[in-house]
């Protein structure tokens, strides 16, 4: 029989702990770079030239949508 067992291995408590904390760690990281994103294009307006001519689908799209700022 296997006596090296241990609670506090990597495969036991340890690892759960480190596995949580690198997790809420990477949310940590990921929600405060999508807060910034969101906070430097809040006030990135744009405005959309020549309405008329839009296509339901089309590759040129884009090119009606002009920065305001």
């Amino acid at each position: 029989m296997n006596e090296n067992r241990s609670v506090f291995a990597l495969d036991g408590v340890t690892g759960m702990l480190i596995a949580t904390v690198l997790l809420l760690t990477i949310l940590v990281f990921l929600t405060i770079g999508a807060l910034g994103v969101q906070n430097a294009n809040a006030a990135n307006y744009y405005d959309i030239k020549d309405e008329q001519s839009i296509k339901m689908i089309s590759t040129d799209n884009a090119k009606h949508l002009v920065d305001v700022k």
